[in-house]
Formats: structure tokens, sequence, C-alpha cells
């Protein structure tokens, strides 16, 4: 085990390279991991498949990155907050999979746990079935779900330990534990880094085995939009 994980952000996504699937932790811009969304905006980069929420916003968080023409597919549920999305959608120059939120917050899951997928009723008998397997089950339609893993995954936490253990805050948690556990590379850019043994392991919730490299995160969220973490009201 790699004692201190700790790595510049440069570093951390010079992992990152054409063509690779990436899962993106956040609802909206909540629990998003901001410094290494704006640090890939730098990185050189094309053809990435995103698995998120949403592709952030107009301009704003993963929203930056599709305006750099750098996302060809983005697989999620809640496309609509970002219209950029919607627009080069229609004009055929991205791809989208859309899936139900839970429906892709279990494909994460799965995919974590190592699952080739799963069966669901949700969606059934919709445009979002076609395509997919439907199996009868005790007289009820289920279609089957592919489960979801990515080369690299860029999370959002509090606080982490040296070692890579993770704790979140409240509703930022949100996908992103999922998401460290159904990647081949981790990235989490936390709020605050402490020494090992300082966190309780009852408030542990990402194992440090499924996390590679952590980032102290630059940028925070407020009610004044992304602002850099010096920079912020206390």
């Amino acid at each position: 085990m790699k004692r201190d994980k700790q790595v510049s952000v440069l570093e951390a996504i010079s992992r990152i390279q054409s063509g690779m699937s990436i899962m993106v932790g956040g609802f909206g811009l909540i629990g998003s991991p901001l410094t290494l969304i704006e640090q890939l905006t730098e990185h050189d980069v094309k053809d990435l498949t995103i698995y998120s929420n949403n592709i952030g916003e107009s301009g704003k968080g993963l929203g930056k990155i599709l305006q750099q023409g750098k996302i060809k597919k983005a697989v999620g549920s809640y496309f609509t907050s970002n219209r950029d999305v919607v627009k080069l959608y229609n004009k055929g120059e991205m791809e989208v999979e859309l899936l139900p939120q839970g429906t892709f917050a279990e494909a994460i899951r799965a995919g974590g746990a190592g699952l080739g997928g799963f069966y669901t009723k949700t969606a059934v008998g919709t445009k979002l079935a076609e395509d997919k397997e439907i199996k009868v089950i005790d007289g009820e339609e289920y279609l089957f779900q592919k489960s979801l893993r990515a080369d690299v995954a860029i999370i959002r936490a509090w606080k982490a330990d040296r070692a890579g253990n993770l704790i979140y805050y409240k509703t930022a948690r949100n996908f992103n534990p999922n998401m460290a556990t159904a990647a081949s590379y981790v990235i989490a850019e936390v709020d605050e880094i402490v020494e090992v043994g300082e966190l309780s392991s009852d408030e542990i919730v990402t194992p440090h085995l499924y996390v590679d490299a952590i980032v102290e995160s630059r940028l925070v969220l407020t009610k004044e939009g992304v602002v850099e973490r010096d920079k912020c009201k206390v």
C-alpha cells in the first residue's frame, strides 16, 4: 500500500488519455470535482466518454469540457441542466445514452461489485427499452441493464487521510462512493487531507484500497458560484 497518495492536480489529470471513459461524481455541481475538471480543460485530450448524472451546466464544471469539444459520448440521467448537450446531440455532434437515475446508480454499483448487470422494471415499455433484452420473471417484464465501469473516476470527498480513506459531506456524497469502486484508476479531490489514523473507522465510507490518488481542492461551490478556496468567504 502506498502510504501517501497525495499528488499534484497536474499529475493526477495526466493519467487521462484520449478515448478513455471517465466517471465524474456530482449532482449538478454539488459533489463535483471542480478542481480536477478545471485542470482537464487544460489537458490535451479528446473523444472522452463521460459517465455522470449530468454534464455540469453551460460553461460550468463539465460544461467547460463539453464546450471544448472533448466529449464524444455522455451517459447519465439529467442532461437538460445543460442545454449545450441537447444542442450538440440534435446536431449529431455527440452521443447521449440516457438512463433513469436509479438505474444509472445501480449500474455503477453493479460494476464495482463485479456483476455483469441486472434486471429492472424501470423503463420497460418505453423508448429507453429499445434494443435491450426483456425477460419475464414471475409474470412481469424486466429489462436487462449492463453494469458500468470506466477507465478513470474523478470524484469529490470531504476529507481524506494520506492513505486515501475517504469521508463525504452530506448530499455532496451522491454518486461518488459508487464511482470509486467502478473504475480502474480513481482520483479523489478533497477539501482536507489529514494524517493516517485521524479519521474514525466508523466514518470512513470509501476505504483506501479503492483510491489511487488524492488531490487537495482549489475550487469550491458557493452561493456566488465557483470560486477559489482562498477567496471564499467564511
